[in-house]
Formats: structure tokens, C-alpha cells, sequence
């Protein structure tokens, strides 16, 4: 076995990794950009190399540096994570050359694979069923045109060496095609140093449903059953779950023994994962194959009991499995919510800044539920434009669907973040919708449930009522204590109040308090009653309860008049007044906000990499306008309506803030 092993990247996944090699016994190396010096995984392992500047073309992305780092700290075996190098032949064939293990598979396996077209081939000579498409290299724009009418509309334009998303459009006709081969290949390029587009069918109705498999250098090769990860956004996976809710046994063997026959068909070794997009009929193609370790992994290890990095790192040391298809049992089930820095309420735009307070939810093991957090940050840690977005992935698992996915609700809750925007409400929604819960998704369940995006959640009446109770039980005992401390009342507890008007999601409940020394009853106005009990006292920022011996659990701040709630995916300002304040109150008049529909404002810190209009030019409705570059990805920003561009304040190359202006209109 290695002694000692190097993680050629950052942040959770090298967390993820230096956590296995400790439990083994092996010593680490990391690696670190400028902008990593203080990371997390720079301080969780044994040793650590300063490998250049903070963008990942001068520092990850670099071979030569990386195999430095090896040669200075005698490393004996390479892990690459995902992104990066994880997929580059290149990088495997210097290692090989250095005389030092990739914990990875072959290199002829990486070019085989990693090679979306040449996949793709190589599978349909394997039996493997594809999707129909042009796996030759495309020119240009009208070329992609003319072979989408081809194939047929709607298709997926795609880059040969991309994944995480980066580089994908959808095309549902010719201009969206032209546009769209254009932003992939740009994207490509920028991503992965290759800019060759390929184009296949898009499959309506699809579900993404992947296999995982592993196999070592003796020839044995097995899978360890599906993920599903429908739930996408611009083509990147947000929330995965193990087993599928769709799939049945004889589908989940057919797909196992295709992901196998692929895997043995190129050589492979280590880990990898076999995409495929299922339709409603529960037909399905073959996508393409990672040949590394999947950001989504661990809810396959924890239907499993596999550690998927360990087993990697003991095939890439010539190890034979030790484990037989026989022996795969799926135990219940496990969700992933992929943490991002991104705004939600701005269509999901990157986040960049400081993480002013970072508390995961705590860490759970039980025979009855699991509660896992992969993370790469810790609190005052930076989210830096050069890297991906994600800040963390938390898991859950139970015996049952329905459990796991309660366990999520309840562990999204407790995430306290801040500081820069985030999903956590989106997740949290997500949970909640009805669709969801049933397993009735596609790969179309954002678009198609959320086709305006994103902007909260509105509390259904029993929920709203439960946070009604609580906010109003916690301000009694602020007011408590208010008056204990500033020491004005000799009898603080009976002084107190016990009428109140809760303002709440846009409702007025005029409620009474009865508190004795375990909790308070709370009665509304048409005479029905719950019970709060906590142990919450003021200033703390995470309320957990029961209402009426059901738990809830919320995210408080504190504003003039009550509280600032958060949970299940809304953002409530709850005042709690009393009946004389309350009709002072309905009497203020409201706040109108600024108009800024003159403007096109930047939406997200990014670089400005096109002005497709110059000033004076008359735009429409949906007309590109600018496009902006954040955390490598391009984003186009739109007219909304009809006008005449007025005055360009932003230029080619300008790095913009959030709500900078870019152009206004007259």
C-alpha cells in the first residue's frame, strides 16, 4: 500500500479525499493556489505546495507543476479528484513517466472516454444502446445548422471534452443552434483547453439516471446500482438521489450490465461512472462516462457501505476487489443537495465574497438516519470567482425515500450561511414540491416548475401558522428577559404581555400567550391552540422547536419588531406588535422601491466579454445584449422589452460588481 499520496486539486473533493488516506494510514500532500493558502484542505493535510497563481490555467491546470510537487515530496500515487486533470490523458501519461500510480484508470481508458465522440463509438461497437447524433467535428455555426435539421429538432449541442455542464445548450431551432454553438465552443475553450462540438438528439422526457462501477487490473468489474440526477440547472446536476425512484430491477440490471460491458470493452480500472438518459417508457441511451470519481458519489456510498476513494486507491495499488456482484446490497435511501454560491432570486447568478458564517448542520450516524456534509470552506473563508461555485454537499440518508427526504428538509434548515448569495432556499423547495416527492421528474423539472425562476416560497396556512406560534412564543421570551435585564418590572414574567398581532407573509393573527415553565400555548383568535417548546433564548441565530410535538426549525435574525425567519425555502419578516402597535402600524405608508428598468445592470460579479449593441441601436424583447463572464461560465443578458440603447457605461474587459450598470436605455 502508498505511504504517501498527492490530491492534485482543492477544496471539498481533496477534503474528501485526505479524510479516506487518514483512515488508511497514508500521508498527504496538497496542493494550493494563491488563493488556497489558508483553504481547508491546505490545513487538513500532512504537507502542502504552493503551485502558482489563483486561476486554474496557471496553477491546477498546469502538468509540469503538479509533477514538481510530486518529484519535491516523493509522492507515490496521484489522486486527481474531479475537474481539472482528472480526465487528461496527458496528465496520466507524465505520472506514468514520473514512475508514480494514478489513482484513476488507464490512460487509454481516459482518451477512450473522455472523448465524448469517440465514446460514444466505441460504445455502439460495445452493444451499448446511444442517442442518435453527428459525432464528427463541426466547423462552424451553419454547419451545426445544418446538421440539427438533420437529426431533427430539439438538439443538444455539446462540447467533445466538457462535463459539469460547462459547455452545453440546448437548441430548439436554427438561430438558438447558431447561438448556441458559439457560446459551447467559447465555454470549451475557456474550460478545458478544447473547443471540438458535437451534436445529438435531445431526448424529451428524459430522466438522467447514472451507474457506477468499479473495477480493478484482474479483470473484474462489477456496478453498484443507479443514481438519478433529473433534478439539473443549465445542465448541471443540483440534487441527486440513490437508488432511482423510476427504475425497477430488471431496467437497473440491464443498465448495470451495459456500464460493465463498456467498462471491460476500453480496459477500465478504479472507479467510473456510466451516464445514461432515460425516457418515459424507461428506454434507454448511452451519454458518455467519467472516467474519475462523480461529485455525487457519496450517496452511493451510503447505500452501500462502499468508500468509493478507498477502493480506488486500493486498485490503483494492484489490488484485486474484494468485493463480488453478489455481495452489492442497496439499503435504503440517500439524497445530495449540491450547496452553491449563487443567487437564487437572480436566475441562479454565481455569489462571490466572504462566508461571514458557515454552520453546517451536525454530522449524524444512526441505524435510522445520516447526516453528511462534504465541504471544502469553513466560516471567513473567501468563494472565489476562479474556481466553482459549490460550497458544499449535503447528504442524508434513511431507510426510506420518504424519510431521507424529510431529513433534508430538516438539515437545510439548520445550515446556517451567510455572507454571499445561496441555494439553500431553492433546495429547501425543491424538497417540499409535490412533484418532487412523488418522483414524478425529468431533466425539465426546473424549467417546467419554475419557468419565471426563482423567487421564494410562500408558507402554506398550517405551516404558517406553526411559525406564527413560535415567533410569538420566542418574543415572550425576549421580552422576558428584556425586562429581567434592564431590571423596570420587580414581577417581569406577569407584566409581560400576553395579547399580541403577529404580521406574517402579508396576514394579521391576533393571538394570547399562555406560558408556564415547559413551554407556551398559543391561541388564535378562532380558538384553536398550539404548544412551542425550546430551549432557544435571544440572540441565538438557529431556532429548533416542536409545535404540537412536531419539529420545527428555523434561521433567525432579529429586526425592530420581531424576528427575520427562514425556513422550508421562504424568508419571512414576522413582527410581533402589540394590539396598540399593530393599529399604529396598518396606518405607516409602504416603501416604494427605485425603478431601475432604464438599466441593465450586472447581475453578478463577472467580466464583460461582448457588447452585442451599440449606443443608439433600437433592441427587442429578448435580444442579446451583453455577455458576461462568471466562475467560467457565460451568461447572456437579454432586453426585457423593446427601447433604444442610450448611454454604454461598461466596456469590453471591464469587471463588473453586482448591480453595476452596463447600459441604460432612453
Amino acid at each position: 500500500m502508498f505511504k504517501k499520496i498527492l490530491i492534485a486539486n482543492r477544496g471539498e473533493i481533496a477534503c474528501r479525499v485526505i479524510k479516506t488516506a487518514r483512515r488508511m494510514g497514508i500521508a498527504t500532500v496538497a496542493v494550493a493556489s494563491d488563493a488556497d493558502r489558508k483553504a481547508l484542505h491546505v490545513q487538513m493535510a500532512d504537507e502542502v505546495v504552493h503551485i502558482g497563481p489563483a486561476p486554474a490555467a496557471q496553477s491546477y491546470l498546469v502538468i509540469d507543476r503538479i509533477v514538481q510537487a510530486i518529484r519535491d515530496t516523493g509522492a507515490e500515487a496521484v489522486h486527481p479528484g474531479y475537474g481539472f486533470l482528472s480526465e487528461n490523458p496527458r496528465f496520466a501519461a507524465a505520472l506514468a513517466a514520473e514512475g508514480v500510480a494514478f489513482i484513476g484508470p488507464p490512460q487509454g481508458a481516459i482518451e477512450a472516454m473522455g472523448d465524448k465522440i469517440t465514446s460514444k463509438k466505441l460504445a455502439a461497437e460495445a452493444g451499448v444502446s446511444t442517442v442518435p447524433g453527428y459525432m464528427g467535428l463541426i466547423g462552424d455555426a451553419e454547419e451545426a445548422v445544418r446538421i440539427a435539421n438533420q437529426i431533427g429538432y430539439p438538439v443538444m449541442i455539446k462540447a467533445s471534452a466538457g462535463g459539469g455542464g460547462k459547455g452545453m445548450r440546448i437548441a430548439w431551432n436554427d438561430a438558438e443552434a447558431r447561438e448556441g454553438f458559439q457560446s459551447s465552443k467559447n465555454e470549451a475553450a475557456s474550460s478545458f483547453g478544447d473547443d471540438r462540438i458535437f451534436i445529438e438528439k435531445f431526448v424529451t422526457q428524459p430522466r438522467h439516471i447514472e451507474i457506477q462501477v468499479l473495477a480493478d487490473a484482474h479483470g473484474n468489474t462489477i456496478h453498484l446500482g443507479e443514481r438519478e440526477c433529473s433534478i439539473q440547472r443549465r445542465n448541471q446536476k443540483v440534487i441527486e438521489e440513490a437508488p432511482s425512484p423510476f427504475l425497477d430491477a430488471d431496467t437497473r440490471a440491464a443498465m448495470g450490465a451495459q456500464a460493465c460491458a463498456l467498462a471491460q470493452a476500453v480496459g477500465y480500472t478504479s472507479a467510473g461512472t456510466v451516464e445514461f438518459i432515460v425516457d418515459g417508457e424507461r428506454n434507454f441511451y448511452f451519454l458518455e462516462m467519467n472516467t474519475r470519481l462523480q461529485v455525487e458519489h457519496p450517496v452511493t456510498e451510503l447505500i452501500t457501505g462502499i468508500d468509493l476513494v478507498e477502493q480506488m486507491i486500493r486498485v490503483a495499488a494492484g489490488e484485486t476487489l474484494s468485493i463480488r456482484q453478489e455481495d452489492v446490497r442497496l439499503n435504503g435511501w440517500a439524497m445530495e443537495s449540491r450547496i452553491y454560491a449563487e443567487d437564487p432570486y437572480r436566475n441562479f447568478l454565481p455569489s462571490t465574497g466572504r462566508l461571514t458564517r458557515y454552520r453546517p448542520p451536525a454530522e449524524v450516524c444512526s441505524d435510522t438516519a445520516v447526516v453528511r456534509n462534504d465541504t471544502g470552506v469553513t466560516e471567513g473563508g473567501e468563494i472565489s470567482m476562479f474556481y466553482d461555485p459549490m460550497i458544499a454537499k449535503l447528504c442524508t440518508w434513511a431507510p426510506d425515500r420518504t424519510r431521507a427526504i424529510e431529513e433534508m428538509r430538516v438539515a437545510l434548515d439548520a445550515f446556517e450561511l451567510e455572507g454571499i448569495g445561496h441555494n439553500l432556499p431553492f433546495l429547501s423547495a425543491v424538497m417540499d414540491h409535490d412533484r418532487f416527492v412523488s418522483g414524478a421528474i425529468t431533466t425539465a423539472f426546473i424549467a417546467e416548475e419554475f419557468p419565471e425562476g426563482f423567487d421564494g416560497v410562500t408558507l402554506d396556512a398550517r405551516l404558517l401558522r406553526r411559525v406564527v406560534a413560535a415567533s410569538v412564543a420566542m418574543h415572550r421570551v425576549a421580552e422576558v428577559r428584556r425586562a429581567r435585564i434592564s431590571g423596570r418590572m420587580d414581577n417581569h414574567e406577569r407584566r409581560v404581555g400576553d395579547a399580541w398581532v403577529v404580521l406574517a407573509q402579508g396576514e394579521r393573527f391576533a393571538v394570547t400567550v399562555a406560558a408556564d415553565r415547559s413551554g407556551a400555548s398559543v391561541t388564535f383568535d378562532d380558538g384553536a391552540t398550539l404548544r412551542v417548546a425550546s430551549d432557544w433564548t435571544p440572540g441565538d441565530r438557529l431556532a429548533r422547536l416542536t409545535v404540537d410535538d412536531t419539529p420545527l426549525v428555523m434561521k433567525v435574525g432579529k429586526i425592530s419588531g420581531g424576528f427575520r425567519l427562514r425556513l422550508r425555502g421562504a424568508e419571512l419578516k414576522v413582527r410581533v406588535l402589540s394590539p396598540r402597535h399593530a393599529e399604529l402600524q396598518a396606518l405607516m405608508p409602504e416603501k416604494i422601491p427605485a425603478d431601475m428598468s432604464k438599466y441593465l445592470l450586472c447581475p453578478m460579479p463577472g467580466l464583460v466579454v461582448a457588447l452585442h449593441v451599440e449606443e443608439g441601436a433600437e433592441v427587442f424583447e429578448g435580444q442579446a445584449l451583453a455577455t458576461v463572464e462568471a466562475m467560467k461560465m457565460e451568461n447572456i443578458l437579454r432586453a426585457e422589452r423593446r427601447g433604444t440603447v442610450g448611454t454604454i457605461r461598461a466596456s469590453v474587459g471591464s469587471s463588473l460588481a453586482v448591480d453595476e450598470i452596463i447600459m441604460e436605455f432612453d
